[in-house]
């Protein structure tokens, strides 16, 4: 029990220091940080869920009635033109809107294909191999590759203990 609490304790540090440089950088890009922008951020950088913009909207829209989904956008795609977030398109059962994830090591997804659920996957790196670089200049010559990206689709486990019950 003290070890999860413990863990629960550790990994809010870590949310509210994401949240930190966040902000900081933000105002570095010349935001005005508002109240809005910054509980889109506090909320943004605690979550693992990959939300999009409208996900966020729609849990602050409540604490912030007046706040447009510009906003929300706006800040989020400010976060990943800066680097502190990443932006991914999953097309499934959630539909192809971009999900922003807070975490920016290098990792791969894991995709729920029955409720959408987004899981990181940790990668030590996203440079391809020299094996997948040299089919690639054999298949697409002059092609320049950035990074490599993996999703593995399937089941999260309470999907999958749902459709073995």
């Amino acid at each position: 029990m003290i070890l999860v609490s413990l863990v629960a304790v550790q990994g809010a540090t870590e949310h509210g220091q994401l949240a930190a440089t966040m902000l900081r950088d933000l105002r570095r890009a010349v935001l005005k940080l508002t109240p809005q922008r910054i509980a889109i951020v506090r909320l943004f950088a605690g979550d693992t869920s990959h939300p999009t913009a409208q996900d966020l909207f729609e849990r602050l829209r409540p604490s912030f009635p007046s706040m447009s989904f510009a906003t929300v956008y706006n800040t989020l795609d400010t976060l990943a033109r800066t680097g502190l977030a990443g932006t991914v398109r999953l097309p499934g059962k959630r539909g192809d809107a971009a999900r922003f994830d807070p975490n920016t090591t290098p990792h791969h997804h894991a995709v729920c294909d029955e409720c959408g659920a987004v899981l990181d996957i940790a990668a030590g790196t996203l440079a391809p191999t020299p094996g997948a670089t040299k089919k690639l200049r054999r298949v697409a010559p002059g092609f320049s590759v950035r990074t490599v990206e993996r999703i593995y689709r399937g089941l999260c486990s309470r999907c999958a203990l749902q459709h073995s019950g």
